[in-house]
């Protein structure tokens, strides 16, 4: 199975990367850090924009996370997306780092072996902040990824939304059930017993599980993830071949019934792999930026007195005002 998840990785590396050349100025770096929270030294990639200056003004900061059987050279693959949204607008200037996490899931594991989530947040990003003229703003500060990557940006942002300001999570690879004795082999096939056994436990510690479950720990962490505004993106393909489109629907709907504000996609006709990917990647970038990175949405008068008009409408028809869904700010934001 692990060599599965590895062809997987690199037919995502390959099509992500193909017949595309560096564009002039940005430039790519490797960096070893050691650490006792993972296996060290742990090592990840950094991609600058074009014109980075350490002495000018600090930049944003994106972990763009890797699948699972991949490492942190799916950096240099994303290079031609990346460069391809500078240069359209859809990203600002930032810099770019994607950690090697191996197959970790992103999370610290049960037996405290490995502790992926508290090396990223407590050691990777304090490193980069250190290294780089990069912001210590959490509206500043952002992390998307894909498949693994996009499990692993749902964790770190649910989990820390003090240090996000947004998370833009692909095809992530969860299950859709909120207890493991729930989860259908069919929503698990890629990762055997043994896998979950390394990670969760012999057997499953189940309580473990529910709470590194993202549709639990968004239960879990409501109150802080809604006192933080950290703005949420959800995609999937419609005919995921890792069936991830039922795990991202059931969390879309976790979300939508604790009224977790989110944007949500599924793309039609769309799968795990294929020509599809780059552009997904972009739409996660646009949300990035109107969100949190550039947020320029402007009042709309019109929206403004919509919203108090239906108001009065429901309260004269008599629904309670504890069913009345908030509404959003008056803005409308930009595409």
């Amino acid at each position: 199975m692990k060599q599965a998840m590895v062809a997987v990785a690199a037919v995502i590396l390959a099509l992500l990367g193909a017949n595309a050349a560096p564009a002039q100025g940005a430039k790519l770096e490797r960096v070893q850090l050691q650490t006792r929270l993972a296996p060290s030294p742990a090592t990840y990639s950094v991609l600058l924009p074009p014109g980075y200056d350490p002495a000018k003004g600090p930049l944003p900061l994106m972990l763009l996370l890797h699948g699972g059987g991949g490492d942190n050279n799916f950096l240099a693959s994303l290079r031609p997306t990346l460069e391809a949204a500078w240069a359209a607008g859809d990203l600002p200037p930032l810099v770019v780092v994607t950690p090697d996490a191996k197959r970790s899931l992103y999370m610290d594991y049960r037996d405290g072996s490995q502790k992926w989530e508290s090396f990223i947040v407590g050691e990777l990003i304090p490193d980069v902040r250190k290294r780089y003229r990069v912001s210590s703003d959490r509206r500043q500060t952002v992390v998307t990824g894909i498949s693994m990557g996009g499990l692993g940006s749902l964790r770190l942002g649910f989990d820390h939304p003090e240090v996000f300001g947004g998370l833009a999570a692909l095809e992530s690879g969860i299950e859709p059930a909120l207890a493991f004795d729930d989860v259908k082999m069919r929503n698990r096939f890629q990762r055997d017993d043994a896998f979950f056994a390394s990670i969760f436990g012999n057997p499953v510690d189940r309580a473990f599980w529910r709470r590194a479950n993202p549709a639990n720990m968004a239960i879990d962490n409501r109150d802080k993830i809604l006192a933080s505004g950290l703005q949420i993106y959800i995609e999937v393909g419609d005919v995921d071949m890792f069936h991830l489109d039922e795990g991202v629907e059931f969390l879309h709907r976790v979300l939508w019934d604790h009224r977790i504000p989110h944007e949500y996609r599924l793309v039609r006709g769309a799968d795990h792999v294929g020509r599809s990917i780059a552009p997904r990647l972009r739409d996660g970038f646009r949300f990035l930026t109107a969100n949190v990175l550039q947020p320029t949405a402007a009042p709309d008068p019109v929206l403004q007195t919509a919203n108090q008009r239906i108001t009065q409408m429901r309260r004269r028809a008599g629904v309670p005002d504890g069913e009345i869904r908030p509404p959003l700010p008056s803005t409308t934001p930009p595409r």
